[in-house]
């Protein structure tokens, strides 16, 4: 196994990361930034109000990516284990 294809193994897993976490880290900052304009308009300083919207947006965004989210990753992880026979010569 040569550093390329480490590094390429590397590569991979960090974008697959950054590619199924973007949709929700996205929705809750989001969320985040609505809700903290509406507590700094109506003067509103409860650290709490934001957890729940965010919960509920985190929870709609899995609802709806979340098919291509767990194809993705099983795509992913069948590429892995399809590997496996060649890293081991």
């Amino acid at each position: 196994m040569s550093i390329g294809q480490i590094t390429e193994l590397l590569q991979g897993g960090i974008l697959q990361t950054l590619t199924l976490a973007a949709p929700l880290l996205i929705a809750a900052l989001v969320v985040g930034l609505v809700v903290a304009i509406f507590q700094a308009t109506t003067q509103i300083q409860e650290q709490t109000l934001t957890f729940v919207p965010k919960v509920i947006a985190i929870l709609l965004v899995l609802g709806f990516f979340g098919g291509w989210m767990f194809s993705s990753l099983g795509d992913y992880t069948v590429r892995l284990f399809g590997m496996i026979p060649a890293l081991a010569r």
